[in-house]
């Protein structure tokens, strides 16, 4: 699961600042990265808050993904 988080982190750095997504994508990366460290020390984090910022992390990266592919149908739309 930490593999995956790193992964995720580095996945929602990548999203555009001028994306709508990128201030949420920020927090949930901060959340994440807090998690991690908190884990790291040692110290106990829940499952259910690792998982539902996991979701949340997948559903942001999936948000932004759709919103470039639209953007970019629509400046295909206007080369037309």
């Amino acid at each position: 699961m930490l593999s995956l988080i790193g992964l995720q982190i580095a996945r929602l750095d990548r999203i555009s600042a001028d994306s709508f997504w990128a201030h949420r994508a920020s927090g949930v990366k901060g959340s994440l990265l807090r998690l991690l460290e908190k884990s790291e020390k040692g110290h106990h984090v829940r499952e259910t808050d690792l998982k539902h910022m996991v979701d949340l992390g997948f559903f942001i990266l999936e948000m932004a993904a759709k919103e470039k592919t639209t953007k970019k149908v629509v400046e295909l739309k206007r080369m037309l």
